[in-house]
């Protein structure tokens, strides 16, 4: 029976069989011992027999092997335990050198991202990057949690359209038998009608932008986590199940993986009960009178004021996360809902998460008539068929709704302190990446 890295400490004095690749191999003449690498990390395993020894001679980092041997107790070596008396069986050899140390830390520097994706099917088995994606998988385990926990029905939407869900030029263009699609750059349609069967739905899902950017935060194919929940009594009521969601899964990921965290480097985690929200007029003030710099006039938030509203609310409110809300109506998509207090806003509001904006959290216009006038002036073509079911949905009734858009893969950036939406990413597609 096999047996992995984090049981070997429970077998001390018994002969166990281990499988898994060599991760690193130490042959000093009178100090021989390699690591054996498994998917719970590593076992050290001491040979003494020449015989066994020779076994290795010649093969790389990366061989496949099948050991036995004898469990003995060392607190110096991984898991507290390591094997002697060493019975080497040889799986798969591996004869070529590798192109990176995998058994070394991966510089995530600026300058070296480009060699670390080149060479990402390699450095993903160095232990401390694995690291990051059993973050992510733990963030998205726990953000399923909860909508799960809160009724939410999980969906699955297509990724071939017959036109761009929210328009602009920026999409993915190709030819569908003839046809022109383009690649979903959201579920938003199909969520929306969604909400007129199940009322509370969400999909975890990659959407796809055209955005000819290479900056930190953008990519080609991003991880989307959306929302739709309707009957809601308020953009409160959207903004506030959206802010306890990302909450509950930033707690129970800090305390599920709180050592891999700590090794990450990953920042003290600050959370209120309630996520803090504040207008974007009110940020606009704040940040021009402190430093200099007039923002007012802007109809969204600059890079730098997303960073700064984020460090104002972790020293003033004891928060990382920061809702900019009541964005001016010049910004609005043509499904938003204009606020009915204020008709120069509209009812929609941005996560912003260690300065970054992670979510778009909008209220959305229900009624028919409402959304034709605003599609039209957002000069979309009603009749095309990529929007025919979509106001079907609305033509035989959709209640009051609101959702998000919600960036996984900043989340996890942020979570761990990353400089690179990139690096949160297994295979980033930009402007410059398309393999592996």
């Amino acid at each position: 029976m096999r047996i992995l890295s984090n049981q070997v400490i429970d077998h001390v004095g018994e002969t166990i069989h281990l499988e898994g690749w060599l991760h690193k191999k130490r042959m000093l003449g009178g100090l021989n011992f390699i690591n054996l690498r498994d998917r719970h990390g590593l076992t050290q395993v001491v040979l003494e027999d020449k015989d066994e020894i020779e076994k290795l001679r010649g093969l790389q980092i990366g061989t496949v092997l099948a050991i036995d041997g004898l469990v003995v107790k060392e607190d110096r070596a991984p898991g507290g335990a390591e094997l002697h008396q060493a019975r080497i069986d040889i799986i798969v050899p591996v004869n070529s050198e590798p192109p990176i140390e995998i058994d070394k830390p991966i510089p995530h520097k600026s300058d070296n991202l480009d060699t670390l994706f080149e060479y990402r099917v390699l450095n993903i088995r160095n232990l401390q990057e694995q690291k990051i994606f059993k973050v992510r998988a733990c963030l998205l385990n726990y953000l399923r949690e909860f909508l799960n926990n809160n009724d939410f029905v999980e969906i699955q939407t297509p990724k071939l359209l017959a036109e761009a869900t929210e328009g602009g030029a920026e999409v993915f263009k190709l030819d569908y038998f003839g046809q022109q699609a383009t690649l979903a750059q959201s579920p938003q349609l199909y969520k929306q009608i969604m909400v007129g069967a199940f009322e509370r739905v969400y999909e975890i899902a990659p959407a796809f932008r055209a955005e000819p950017s290479a900056t930190t935060r953008h990519m080609s194919e991003v991880m989307m986590l959306d929302i739709e929940m309707g009957f809601v009594s308020s953009h409160e009521e959207v903004l506030d199940m959206v802010g306890n969601m990302t909450s509950y899964a930033l707690k129970k990921t800090y305390q599920a993986m709180a050592e891999e965290l700590k090794s990450l480097n990953a920042p003290t985690l600050l959370l209120k009960d309630t996520v803090p929200k504040i207008s974007v007029k009110e940020i606009h003030e704040l940040y021009s009178k402190a430093t200099g710099n007039d923002t007012t006039k802007e109809k969204d938030l600059m890079p730098d004021e997303e960073k700064w509203i984020c460090d104002y609310a972790q020293k003033q409110l004891g928060s990382d996360l920061i809702f900019a809300t009541h964005f001016p109506v010049e910004a609005m998509k043509f499904y938003h809902q204009v606020n009915p207090d204020d008709p120069s806003t509209v009812l929609w509001g941005d996560l912003l998460f260690r300065g970054l904006e992670i979510a778009t959290v909008p209220l959305r216009e229900f009624h028919y008539d409402k959304l034709v006038k605003q599609m039209e002036k957002a000069g979309l073509d009603v009749n095309h068929p990529g929007y025919k079911y979509y106001l079907q949905a609305f033509l035989y009734g959709l209640p009051n709704h609101g959702g998000c858009g919600f960036g996984i893969d900043r989340l996890v950036e942020k979570t761990i302190n990353l400089n690179n939406v990139k690096e949160a990413t297994l295979f980033p597609r930009d402007i410059n990446r398309l393999s592996p």
